[in-house]
């Protein structure tokens, strides 16, 4: 028996909630025996944070996991969509899943920043556009160093390839994960705007 449409997006959304509301830097952090990473630098359970702890291995662990878990949200809401749906049910799972690594339900919703799993999605959704935004989050951090000016700006500039190379549906989804990840960025903002952010590479956080 055949679900309808609305149920089958609203089961994608769900799905990809939960799975993006899995910790991994603080379940990688934890099993390390390295403590709580929420009392760890800005206390963010995303890669940069536990970067912190000097576990590279750690860190990168937890990109590509958090990367991952809601690239393959998107991936599942493809794979399983209705013909003519391919593309709604990945970004519609896939930014749940964001939502969820930014305010899991484990954690009294306080996560991450959603950086990693944003690109995550736009990689899968649209294969083409997150390369181009992953190398623009590569050349800002290059030449200034600020992971969180490198991340805003390549997610600024998603929502704009997405304009000339894609679909309207993708347009209006990055923007989302831009706006999201503006208000999560705030701090960073105003201490970037006061010469104190810490820059990549950095001994001291």
């Amino acid at each position: 028996m055949s679900i309808s449409i609305i149920t089958f997006l609203f089961l994608c959304t769900l799905c990809g909630y939960f799975l993006g509301s899995i910790p991994f830097g603080l379940l990688f952090t934890r099993f390390a025996g390295l403590g709580d990473i929420r009392k760890v630098g800005s206390g963010n359970i995303g890669a940069t944070n536990v970067l912190r702890t000097g576990r590279k291995d750690l860190a990168f662990l937890t990109l590509v996991c958090d990367s991952g878990k809601a690239a393959l949200a998107a991936g599942l809401g493809m794979y399983f969509a209705p013909e003519g749906y391919i593309q709604l049910s990945g970004l519609l799972a896939g930014t749940a899943g964001v939502l969820g690594h930014n305010f899991p339900i484990w954690l009294k919703f306080k996560g991450g920043k959603g950086v990693a799993s944003s690109l995550g999605v736009i990689l899968v959704t649209t294969p083409f556009i997150g390369l181009l935004t992953c190398v623009t989050w590569l050349l800002m951090a290059l030449i200034f160093r600020y992971s969180s000016l490198a991340a805003l700006t390549a997610l600024f500039f998603a929502p704009i390839y997405a304009f000339f190379f894609n679909s309207l549906a993708s347009v209006g989804f990055f923007i989302f994960l831009f706006l999201l990840s503006l208000i999560r960025h705030k701090a960073n903002i105003i201490r970037i705007y006061q010469g104190t952010e810490s820059k990549i590479g950095d001994s001291k956080h």
